[in-house]
């Protein structure tokens, strides 16, 4: 009796056992993995990674969700190749040796929302290979050999959000390569052999939100390269060894928030195609050679946070530099030329929080007497900066100064100006002045001419100031008469020098003379000056001038005779006759109520 109890027991249990066998391989067998790939039936992946495969292997589950092809030798890609696996979202292609892509080789892919095809040896993708693919939101075809986008490239692709083209030859975007993408988000492009912005093909995206650049081979930005991208916040452009300039308009439409201009080079701050971007929050223009930010030309970038100028060749930041700049927060010029960065440059420091001043020949004097006192509330982004010109505090990280050492460490000396002796000087009208004004002072101060009215005085013009400290008058006239004061200044303070000039007006002659009206009026030498002076003239001057314009006149008439001559003497034999005449020819003259005549003459040339 027991016995059949253990041997009904025994069936039951084989038979539970031989099921549960049939349900797994039957799992098993409905997800196939050819070898050498790895499978993971949980994920629905399989793993084909250098697996020396030149064509996609037979055999694959249909129900994959991921498919992973990279480090292989496929060359080409035939039509439907995948058309078995409905449920795939992601595959990946890369680093493969891929040379052809057939049309419609990833139809029935209804699922596929990934395709990266990166690092292959594409040289054009033909019209029709996405077909398709309406889910795709991610193509990833950077770092091929991909010369042309043609027209109708990506019409099928009404989903895709994000294309990466970077590292590609282009030469030609047609007009209509992105029409239909609707839905694109960011694309990445390079453009090393483009020789313009592809302007017409971007009008075509109308929700873009980043754009990135890469090797544009131009020397300049052309007015309007982004029309019609109103809704584009993010804008980079980077490693373009020729670019040099941005026209004044080239930004013209744009309303970013983020801007990178990187690895060219732009040997200035481009203001003019800035000023308009008032939503502008991040600005990168790092590694060129810019060398001066120039005071209150940033003033309209309102909402500005962050400055990146790292790796340029920056000598000095001018007082103002970010003024009216209110939100500003961080401010990186690293590895640059800088000796200083003085408070006024900023509108206030109280919103700064990060400050990347390392690797620049930092001089530690007064000047930098601010950022040791904001060092509790100022990120350095793990980079201290250090002394570098300073003689005494060469190779100090001055932030490690106590608060009792640094009002005797970072010190500046006042201005002197060397020579106080008084500087008067007397000259005629039309000779040339300069004046000389040499001072001293730790940091050496700079030196500034007002004028009597006391407004400064620029380095061109008639009346300039030096280079070098000097003042220069040229060509003196009576007007420019007066006290002109040389200031030189630091951080520290101001020192002053006047200096007298006095120009002595032409005497006017009272014999012989008169002033011609009308076609001989000269407007003054500047404002200020008696409009009606006149330049005078005296009777032997009118002589000759007239003797010489009479000359000249009768040259002429004679050269034209002579040549009127030989010419009609080639003419055959023919009988000429010349006559010239003196015809006088008489005036009226008005003298005190009278009438008289005063005759003139006129000479008349006759050629028969």
């Amino acid at each position: 009796m027991f016995e059949g109890i253990a041997v009904h027991q025994w069936l039951c249990w084989g038979a539970l056992y031989l099921l549960a066998a049939g349900v797994v391989l039957s799992s098993e067998t409905s997800r196939l993995c050819p070898q050498p790939c790895r499978c993971n039936t949980a994920l629905l992946e399989v793993n084909c990674s250098v697996g020396q495969f030149t064509t996609v292997p037979n055999g694959l589950s249909k129900d994959t969700k991921l498919l992973n092809l990279t480090h292989n030798k496929i060359k080409t890609l035939v039509q439907q190749q995948f058309q078995t696996l409905t449920q795939l979202l992601d595959l990946d292609l890369s680093d493969n040796i891929m040379v052809i892509i057939e049309v419609e080789a990833f139809l029935g892919l209804q699922s596929l929302t990934t395709l990266r095809l990166a690092r292959n040896r594409l040289k054009i993708i033909p019209v029709g290979v996405f077909a398709g693919l309406p889910k795709l939101t991610l193509l990833d075809i950077s770092s091929n050999e991909i010369l042309v986008f043609l027209d109708f490239t990506f019409r099928d692709l009404a989903a895709l959000q994000f294309i990466k083209a970077a590292g590609n030859d282009f030469v030609f975007i047609s007009n209509q390569a992105f029409t239909g993408l609707t839905s694109l988000q960011e694309l990445h492009l390079n453009g090393c052999n483009l020789t313009a912005v592809p302007t017409e093909a971007l009008t075509q995206l109308g929700n873009l939100r980043i754009l990135h650049f890469h090797q544009l081979g131009l020397t300049t930005l052309p007015n309007y390269s982004f029309r019609h991208l109103e809704r584009l916040k993010e804008l980079v452009i980077s490693h373009c060894p020729w670019l040099e300039t941005l026209s004044g308009n080239s930004l013209f439409g744009l309303n970013l928030t983020s801007l990178t201009i990187t690895h060219s080079k732009l040997s200035a701050v481009p203001y003019i195609p800035l000023h308009h971007l008032v939503y502008l929050v991040y600005l990168d223009l790092s590694f060129n050679p810019i060398t001066y930010i120039q005071g209150s030309l940033l003033g309209d970038l309102l909402r500005l946070q962050e400055l990146h100028l790292v790796g340029g060749s920056l000598l000095h930041i001018e007082i103002g530099a970010f003024r009216g700049l209110t939100h500003f927060r961080l401010l990186n010029v690293s590895r640059n030329l800088l000796t200083t960065l003085e408070i006024g440059a900023f509108h206030s420091v109280d919103t700064l929080l990060t400050l990347g001043l390392d690797n620049n020949p930092l001089a530690c004097d007064c000047r930098l007497l601010w950022v040791v006192r904001r060092q509790l509330y100022l990120g350095f982004g793990g980079n201290p900066p250090t002394c570098t010109t300073s003689v005494q505090l060469q190779g100090w990280n001055f932030l490690d100064f106590s608060e009792a050492e640094v009002p005797g460490l970072l010190t500046c000396r006042q201005p002197r100006i060397l020579n106080r002796k008084p500087q008067e000087m007397r000259v005629d009208q039309g000779h040339t002045v300069v004046f000389y004004c040499n001072a001293e002072g730790d940091p050496q101060p700079s030196v500034t001419w007002l004028n009597p009215l006391r407004k400064p005085l620029s380095p061109i013009g008639r009346i300039r100031a030096l280079s070098n400290g000097s003042l220069e008058v040229r060509y003196a006239q009576p007007q420019d008469s007066g006290t002109y004061l040389c200031v030189a200044s630091n951080a520290a303070g101001n020192n002053s020098l006047p200096v007298n000039l006095h120009v002595r007006a032409f005497p006017s002659s009272s014999k012989n003379s008169f002033r011609l009206k009308g076609w001989f009026a000269f407007p003054s030498a500047s404002p200020g000056v008696d409009d009606s002076q006149k330049l005078p003239f005296d009777v032997k001057t009118l002589l000759i001038a007239a003797t010489i314009g009479f000359l000249s006149f009768f040259s002429s008439v004679s050269v034209c005779f002579i040549f009127m001559f030989f010419w009609s003497k080639s003419k055959g034999q023919i009988k000429h006759t010349a006559t010239i005449a003196y015809v006088p020819r008489s005036a009226m003259s008005s003298n005190k109520g009278g009438t008289g005549y005063m005759e003139t003459g006129r000479f008349t040339m006759k050629l028969i």
